[in-house]
């Protein structure tokens, strides 16, 4: 059952340019480097400066197993690091876990 983490965060205006690279470069990685897909969400209403990752897991296991592999990771830990260090609001980041609705599979005996 594929498991859905949304993270939003607000990037500071002075480093609005800086935090959108950053951004992009953490995609990258980690699209190129896990198993999981990442993409990122930019405000249509709300917030001007909150944006969100989204992150496609095949399941809680394979989440923690990502997870574990990134935390482990110096380069993706300098990427991360740098980011909240320099380019978001302190205590801004807010992180929601959502799983997919499972479908009932239907009888194609009774259908």
């Amino acid at each position: 059952m594929a498991i859905f983490v949304y993270q939003t965060f607000e990037i500071k205006q002075d480093k609005f340019k800086e935090g959108i690279e950053n951004l992009k470069e953490i995609k990258t990685f980690r699209n190129e480097n896990y198993d999981h897909n990442v993409e990122i969400l930019t405000p249509v209403s709300g917030e001007d400066h909150t944006y969100a990752l989204l992150t496609k897991y095949e399941g809680l296991a394979e989440m923690e197993l990502q997870n574990k592999k990134m935390f482990e990771d110096e380069e993706y830990l300098k990427l991360i690091g740098d980011f909240f260090l320099q380019n978001i609001v302190q205590g801004s980041m807010y992180t929601q876990i959502y799983r997919a609705l499972r479908e009932k599979k239907t009888d194609k005996k009774h259908g």
